[in-house]
């Protein structure tokens, strides 16, 4: 169960954490969860090649100790470069340290202060602790969950979702992951072409 745009109320319970971007200009900030990996990434960055779209990659440390070269392509490709941790842990069951400490080991390999937890699940001492332990952490969430990794949900409907609710200074996720791919490159092309007709930019997530 996922909801596809973010209630107002779980924004006031967490201000500490980043949810939407305040924009009076018509800019929409896409993220991308779980990679670097071969064919998905390397589509993804093809995709918004042509659209002139930056967007902000959350990476996971051992994706890309795993294909640094697919990791140096979305930093050429003039993308912001976020943290998911090194194995893509979930926050609710992992002890604090244990989940700062991974954190780290993927941070040796991403040198960045933009931090998603995987699946949303973050306890709040481990916000305190990570934003003691790599000063000026930025902690992003999202506003819109594009829904790709819902294997169930059929790439028309994704789509759908995805334009109702994306607004100017969304932050959109989708994952470049195999399990989403197939309603990944359904999706992608066809909002961008969307929002791009609407008068729309693309921008990566700032430290």
């Amino acid at each position: 169960m996922y909801l596809v745009k973010t209630p107002r109320l779980l924004k006031k319970l967490y201000p500490e954490l980043i949810w939407d971007v305040n924009q009076t200009t018509p800019c929409i900030y896409l993220t991308f969860d779980d990679g670097p990996i071969p064919i998905v990434t390397p589509a993804v960055l093809n995709i918004l090649k042509q659209y002139n779209a930056k967007a902000t990659f959350f990476c996971i440390g051992d994706n890309v100790r795993k294909h640094p070269d697919i990791f140096e392509e979305v930093k050429a490709g003039g993308h912001a470069i976020g943290n998911h941790t090194f194995n893509h842990l979930k926050g609710w069951k992992t002890e604090t340290q244990t989940y700062v400490d991974n954190f780290l080991h993927a941070d040796e390999l991403l040198d960045t202060t933009l931090f998603r937890p995987p699946y949303g699940r973050i306890k709040r001492a481990q916000i305190k602790a990570l934003k003691t332990a790599k000063p000026g952490l930025k902690i992003f969430m999202w506003d819109v969950l594009s829904g790709d990794f819902d294997m169930t949900l059929k790439p028309e409907d994704c789509l759908k979702g995805v334009l109702k609710y994306t607004e100017a200074g969304s932050m959109v996720v989708f994952h470049d992951s195999l399990k989403a791919f197939k309603r990944l490159e359904y999706v992608l092309p066809r909002a961008l072409e969307v929002w791009s007709k609407g008068g729309y930019s693309f921008g990566p997530l700032t430290p």
